[in-house]
């Protein structure tokens, strides 16, 4: 994606080193869309590839671009190692759709147990231990709504493959950002004037939108109920899911009865709002975890502090309602 070249010039040798590994390697395979891009909705038909590698590599890299520090540029680079495919709908089959974290279980088992990653480390003299949370290192990550590197990446990232900014306009946002210490006392990513944040913010309420759209909630949980059934039937093994995607999908279309589910949830293009014309059995209530960002602006606060159009938009996301039922065809 054209936004990676503002993050860092250049990608840092360790960094390279550790990108050849077949555990990063495998996630150039694994979407960042969740598996709705294989679906015939009209907001995501057509997308660019835009992968967990992709991802992975430009949060290491805008970490090296603040922090200039090889652990926790590391534990970024790592931060969605353990990702299974189509990521996040494997929260929703395994009943963690509220969170969203059950796809972090298994990281430090990945990176232990890659040889590859071990003889790196060992190379560049960096503990193992401090590079299995990137939670421990702030401006890698934090807890929402704040901004941290993984949240700017995906957001840029996704208003560029949405194509809802143009790439000067996400050029600017990353050129006024800094390390600022927030309202506690720490590091965060945060914007150096308050017009740039403003935009920001709204743009990534656009992106939050999205995220817990009718369609983008209703794929996800058709396709955690798709892959279940295979689960249950021996089609697939819970090893699959941490495969490619290419390779599970393979495995649907190979039996007759699966490759059936595959192409019908690849042909969801429109969501039936019509009672009496959705169907009862393909009916879903579906919550979903609500990502959002109220950055923060140096010298000046918490956005949602300093600007009530944006704190109301917030708000007004934040109490969306999602009790209603989805039904797609």
């Amino acid at each position: 994606m054209r936004i990676q070249r503002f993050y860092y010039r250049g990608t840092p040798e360790l960094l390279q080193k550790l990108c050849e590994t077949p555990a990063m390697q495998r996630l150039h395979h694994v979407g960042m869309n969740c598996g709705c891009e294989y679906t015939s909705f009209k907001r995501f038909r057509g997308l660019k590839s835009y992968s967990r590698f992709d991802h992975s590599l430009g949060t290491a890299r805008i970490v090296w671009h603040f922090k200039e520090d090889p652990v926790q540029s590391t534990s970024a680079l790592f931060h969605d190692i353990a990702t299974p495919t189509f990521a996040h709908s494997v929260d929703f089959l395994r009943g963690d759709h509220m969170r969203q974290e059950a796809t972090e279980d298994a990281t430090e088992q990945v990176i232990r147990g890659s040889a590859e990653i071990s003889a790196i480390l060992r190379e560049y003299g960096i503990p193992v231990e401090e590079v299995l949370d990137y939670h421990r290192y702030p401006v890698a990550d934090n807890d929402a709504p704040r901004l941290s590197a993984d949240r700017l990446e995906y957001t840029l990232g996704n208003l560029e493959n949405y194509k809802l900014r143009p790439l000067t306009a996400l050029k600017l946002y990353y050129g006024v950002l800094c390390v600022a210490q927030n309202e506690d006392g720490v590091e965060e990513l945060a914007f150096s004037d308050a017009a740039s944040a403003i935009d920001f913010g709204f743009d990534a309420l656009r992106c939050s939108r999205i995220y817990v759209s009718d369609e983008d909630r209703y794929a996800m949980q058709m396709l955690a109920e798709l892959l279940e059934r295979a689960i249950r039937g021996g089609v697939l093994s819970e090893s699959d899911l941490m495969g490619t995607e290419d390779a599970l999908i393979a495995k649907l279309r190979g039996e007759p009865q699966y490759a059936a589910e595959w192409k019908r949830f690849c042909a969801m293009k429109q969501m039936v709002e019509d009672e009496n014309a959705a169907s009862e059995a393909l009916r879903r209530v579906v919550p979903a975890k609500k990502r959002c960002i109220d950055p923060f602006v140096r010298d000046k606060g918490r956005l949602s502090q300093i600007c009530e159009p944006f704190a109301e938009a917030l708000q007004e996301f934040r109490n969306q309602d999602q009790s209603h039922w989805l039904c797609a065809k």
